[in-house]
Formats: C-alpha cells, structure tokens, sequence
C-alpha cells in the first residue's frame, strides 16, 4: 500500500493537533478548577449543574432572608423585654399608689412617676429596627406608628399589617407584630374582665376585680352593670345585661350587704364594699371592649385619678380605689398580652435557628454535588495531562525522524 507523503504530513499533523488541543483543555481544567467548560463537555452532566446552581442560589436567599428574618424578630424581642420591665414598674408605682396612709403629695409624686414610666413606654413602643424602620408599625414601617394628639392622648398611626418572609420551600415566617396586637389588644384567653365605678358616683361604694369562677361559661362574655337604688326604702341593687338597649335587668332589687359576692350570671363574682348611693352603678367589661386594652389610656386614666386631692373626701377616696382597681387590671391584661407576644417572637426565633441550620447543611450538600459535577480531578488531569505531553513530545520526534526520510537522500549518497 502506498503512503503518500503528504498524506503521511497531513496525518502526523492532525494527529499533534489534536494532542496540543487535548493539552491545552487539560490546563484550563487544571488552572481553572472546573473540568465542565461547556454545555458541550457533558450535556447530561452540564443539565444537572444548571439545576444544583439553581438550587443553589436559592438556598442562598433562603439564608439571607433567614438572616434578615432573625435581625428584626430579635430586635423585637429585646424590645418587649424592655416593654414588660416598663410594665412591671408601672404596676409597681400603682401597687404603690393604692396605700390608703399616702398624703395627696404623695399620690401627686407617683402621678409624676408615672408619666416618666408613660413616656418610656410610648418610646419602646416607637422602638427602631436596624434599617430605621419602626418595629410596632405593621405595613407601615416608615411612619411613626404611635403619637400624641393635642388632648395628650396617644393614638395609634399604624396598621394591623403582619409582614411574611419566605425562609424555604414551605415556609413562610412572621417578623413582627403590629403595635395594635401589642398595645391596644388583651390575650383572648386567661385576660381578666374589667371592673370600673362610674365617674358621676356620689357614694362610697368600692368594686373588686371580678372574679372568674367558670371559665366556659357563655355569660362571661357578658357587659354587666350594677345599679343601686333605694327606692324600695333601703339599699338595692340591680345586675344588668349592658349588651341590650336599654339595659335588661338579670337580678332586681338585691339586698345589698357590703363585702359580699355579687353573681355575675353562672361564671363570674365580684364584691362591693362601703356604702354606694342611690343612682350609683359599676361596670364589668370584656378586656377587650373599647378602650379596655389601651394601655396608654389606661395608664393616663390612673395618673388623672392620681392627681385629684381626696384628703378627708370619702367619695373622692372610693373613686380613686375603683380607679386604681380598673387600671391594675388593664395593666395586668398588658402585660399579659406582651408575654404571650413575646412568646411567640422567641418561638419564630428558635424555629429560624433550626431553618439556618437545615438550609447550611442543605447548601453545603449542594455545593459539593455541584464540585463533584464540575470540579476539576486533579490527579487524574495532571495525570493524564503528563500522558499526553509525553505522547505529544514522541510524536514530534517521530515526525521530525520521518520527515528527514527521502529516496533522493540515499541515491545521492
């Protein structure tokens, strides 16, 4: 068979071509780290990259969100513990409040006392988050969330936005609790109903924090009033169904004996005690009726009844107390409320920790596949990288020996 030589050029050269191509593949690979380079290397292979680097990224705005998730819920966090030591010495100052020894000065000094107490509070309650965005404001985080009008009343700017952060495939994680649920709301459950004495009592009747006696019982959800009357000739009371207009009588005309417990339908008592007048009347409220659950209001309501001089009025006594009473159960409904709040915040935290530990592990898994599938063998490249310049370098001696072969050569020797 006859080799042309230029055939034989031609197939030497290709062959040295392909081997330098080969090499040269095999240094990128090497210097790179990365032996797929293109789609083209490994289709198959290439595919499934695409889905892990996909999977990827996603885990990694998994872990951000995380991240930002757990920033905003601790600072949170760390301002209801804030909001609860405020409460605690704002009941303090109350406890306090209500020792009959104390002089009008006295009462006039916690009122001042208070007022600090309130303003602290007003200003956890407008508490920042690390980008300057109000915790308690709900959807509307750019806007103060709580403000004081020109009566002095705070009032409430925000909504009742609650704000979701996707944190993984299935599961989207709350970051914050509106101003509404921490400080306007009472728990729905264990939060005690209100007792209050009207404003216009003329007598020395004092109410006591109702009781709860039965839990289940449906009359609990029930707005009482308790009128007094002496129009039967001695002192009587009424207890009334404030839910209807007008008010329907439940129990007429009861003998009125001071200090004993008065049923509020099957599940709730409370006492009366002093001597209320004729025309008199108590309430006993849900916790959550309008304004019950006001702190704020509540607490400006104690620090008004607070400043009233009382010395040597028994009437103006009795509605301090009652005022007392009512403002130790609102604040004791707060609190609480902010607890469970609190409660609930420290749990979504714990739930992110365990998430951050999920998606690090997942992640890590991943980038492995991903190595695995694209990354460079380092001994098998330099191996088979040191084959191939071997057989490049034999092959470039064995073309330089074939080409120096000629007839003509030897014919001329």
């Amino acid at each position: 068979m006859r080799i042309a030589t230029s055939q034989l050029f031609s197939s030497t050269m290709q062959t040295m071509e392909d081997q330098q191509s080969q090499l040269l593949e095999l240094q990128q690979q090497v210097s790179s780290g990365v032996a797929l380079q293109t789609a083209g290397d490994n289709p198959v292979a290439a595919a499934q990259a695409v889905q892990l680097s996909s999977t990827s990224a996603t885990l990694a705005q998994y872990a951000t969100n995380q991240n930002l998730a757990l920033s905003s819920l601790g600072q949170e966090d760390s301002t209801l513990g804030n909001v609860l030591s405020t409460l605690t010495s704002i009941n303090t100052s109350l406890v306090h409040a209500g020792d009959a020894s104390l002089s009008d000065a006295n009462r006039a000094a916690i009122a001042q006392e208070l007022e600090g107490e309130r303003n602290q509070l007003l200003s956890l309650a407008n508490a920042r988050n690390g980008d300057g965005s109000y915790v308690f404001g709900g959807f509307q985080g750019s806007a103060q969330p709580f403000t004081t009008d020109s009566s002095g009343a705070v009032t409430y700017a925000g909504d009742n936005g609650v704000q979701l952060v996707q944190v993984s495939d299935n599961r989207q994680i709350q970051t914050n609790d509106p101003g509404s649920a921490v400080f306007l709301t009472a728990p729905a459950v264990g939060s005690s109903p209100v007792s209050a004495g009207s404003a216009g009592n003329t007598g020395t009747g004092i109410i006591t924090a109702a009781t709860v006696n039965d839990p289940s019982a449906a009359s609990n959800d029930t707005p009482y009033g308790i009128v007094f009357s002496t129009a039967t000739g001695s002192l009587t009371y009424s207890v009334m169904d404030n839910s209807t207009t007008p008010p329907t009588a439940l129990a007429s005309d009861q003998t009125y004996t001071a200090g004993q417990p008065i049923q509020l339908g099957t599940g709730m008592s409370l006492s009366i005690s002093g001597t209320p007048a004729d025309g008199d009347s108590f309430t006993v409220t849900q916790p959550n009726t309008q304004g019950n659950a006001d702190i704020f209001a509540a607490i400006d309501n104690a620090i008004a009844a607070l400043n009233q001089p009382v010395a040597n009025n028994a009437t103006g006594a009795a509605a301090l107390q009652n005022s007392m009473t009512t403002a130790m159960t609102q604040l004791q409904n707060t609190i609480d409320n902010v607890t469970t709040v609190q409660a609930g915040v420290g749990g979504r935290e714990q739930e992110l920790q365990a998430l951050q530990t999920v998606t690090t592990t997942n992640s890590t898994q991943v980038q492995s596949n991903l190595a695995d599938l694209t990354g460079t063998d380092m001994v098998a490249a330099l191996s088979q990288f040191v084959q191939l310049q071997n057989a490049l370098s034999a092959s470039q001696q064995s073309f330089s020996q074939v080409q120096g072969m000629s007839l003509f050569k030897y014919l001329n020797s």
